[in-house]
């Protein structure tokens, strides 16, 4: 019903060909992540139920990861939950730069605000603002969740196949998976030095705090944030 509504609100605007061709790519791409993100989980023994529960409901990709990284360590859950949340937070800003794309009525605003995240929001800005945006937004939003979540059950099949996970170094994988959603971010300098002093930060906490807690002390790596423009 989702995907339907979003779509047919989309097919009543302008969307052209191109941007459809490549909101095609964008979900195609997303739902390789997907499956890496349910193997994943289903290698770290997260109950399936609870694996796809968390695509449809969170779908935020990052902070899934972040959660069930967490888990799989030994960390409590509320360890998990906060670190996805934590994660989460840059999606008020972006709920600020897509509000006029999301839709005037509550249902619509509901609806746009569950397809928020980092890829959608920048393709649709791509697009500049007005009926091709709104568009783009909803088309483009509707195929990442429908990507994210198939990808996520068909990684929880492969995953759950697996005799015994650990032989393939599931340990690392959380940790490179995590990477690679976080090397685009660190193009500018002051991310370098937050991602920097940030695993310098969790890296002194790990021996004396249980997991998931390192995660969290990180954060006070944000003082650097912005120091080079303040000197300045």
């Amino acid at each position: 019903m989702f995907i339907l509504t979003a779509m047919c609100s989309a097919r009543r605007t302008a969307l052209e060909r191109g941007d459809l061709r490549d909101a095609l790519a964008l979900g195609a791409a997303i739902t390789v992540v997907g499956m890496s993100f349910g193997a994943l989980a289903a290698a770290a023994g997260v109950p399936p139920v609870l694996t796809v529960a968390m695509s449809v409901l969170v779908f935020a990709g990052g902070s899934q990861f972040l959660a069930v990284a967490v888990v799989a360590a030994g960390g409590a859950p509320i360890a998990a939950v906060a670190a996805g949340l934590l994660l989460n937070l840059r999606h008020l800003p972006f709920g600020l730069a897509i509000g006029d794309l999301a839709g005037r009525t509550l249902p619509a605003r509901l609806l746009g605000a569950h397809i928020l995240i980092d890829e959608n929001v920048a393709f649709a800005r791509a697009r500049g603002s007005g009926p091709r945006a709104r568009a783009a937004y909803r088309t483009c939003g509707a195929l990442l969740f429908l990507g994210w979540n198939a990808g996520t059950v068909v990684g929880l099949l492969a995953g759950s196949a697996v005799p015994d996970p650990a032989s393939f170094g599931v340990d690392a994988a959380f940790p490179a998976a995590l990477l690679a959603l976080l090397l685009p971010s660190l193009r500018a300098p002051d991310a370098r030095r937050v991602g920097l002093g940030a695993a310098v930060v969790a890296l002194a906490a790990t021996p004396f705090l249980p997991p998931g807690l390192p995660v969290l002390v990180a954060l006070l790596a944000l003082v650097l944030a912005g120091r080079t423009e303040v000197e300045r």
